[in-house]
């Protein structure tokens, strides 16, 4: 079945590089001081990176002492950036969808992914992988779009606003009805898939892993008086994280 590379389309592609350039974006700001909050200790080990995109957390894994890292995605320009700006001896960037990653022999420490689940369908199959990947007591660590958010299938409103267009509250249907959405997103037709809260932590839970930790950042007040456009994320969480050791 062909899989969705989006980030090889050269608009998606130029725009989404524009967007991670900002300083101030929601990355910077919730998703990566989250994710390294989340971080095991990465001394000496062995980390799988799923989804690694132009491989700046595959250097940062080395700086906090990883002794090698894999770093997996789907996308050619992405890896190019990767090899070209954030190589080293210790990397090995491999191009493949993450639904093949049971092709990789090899046993990792730590998995790791940022931000990729939610492309993929089959999810229940990429859990089942990492688990055979992972050593007995390894960690898996990743994030994803909150299923509060993958559940918006971009038509209408995503927000019921006062007069004045500041949002009351999110506009949620179809949680429970799990799909694919295409959304616009920089180009038409971004494939997401949605699955409710439960479905992903029982999946993890059916393939053997145990649930350590899960976060849903949202912003400190001080955090909103310097940028107020983010208050929304008191309605709902852009982004869900999940920590489990098999």
């Amino acid at each position: 079945m062909a899989r969705q590379n989006i980030y090889d389309n050269e608009t998606f592609f130029g725009e989404y590089r524009k967007l991670r350039e900002r300083e101030v974006n929601a990355n910077n700001l919730f998703e990566l001081p989250t994710l390294f909050s989340l971080l095991p200790d990465l001394e000496g080990k062995k980390v799988l990176d799923l989804g690694c995109g132009s491989g700046e957390r595959c250097i940062d894994y080395l700086k906090k002492g990883a002794a090698s890292v894999t770093g997996v995605d789907i996308s050619e320009k992405m890896l190019a950036v990767a090899e070209a700006e954030n190589n080293d001896p210790r990397i090995t960037y491999l191009k493949m969808p993450m639904e093949e990653i049971g092709s990789i022999d090899d046993v990792f420490d730590v998995v790791i992914s940022s931000l990729a689940f939610h492309y993929v369908e089959d999810f229940g199959g990429v859990v089942a992988n990492v688990y055979r990947l992972l050593r007995d007591g390894g960690i898996f660590l990743f994030s994803q779009e909150h299923p509060l958010a993958t559940c918006y299938s971009g038509k209408g409103d995503r927000w019921t606003r006062d007069e004045n267009g500041k949002k009351l509250y999110a506009n949620i249907a179809d949680y429970c009805v799990e799909r694919r959405n295409d959304s616009t997103w920089f180009v038409e037709g971004v494939q997401r898939y949605h699955r409710m809260f439960s479905t992903i932590v029982n999946t993890l839970c059916d393939a053997g892993f145990r649930i350590l930790k899960m976060a849903e950042p949202y912003p400190t007040e001080e955090l909103v008086k310097k940028y107020p456009e983010y208050y929304d994320l008191y309605h709902k969480p852009d982004f869900l994280f999940v920590k489990v050791v098999k």
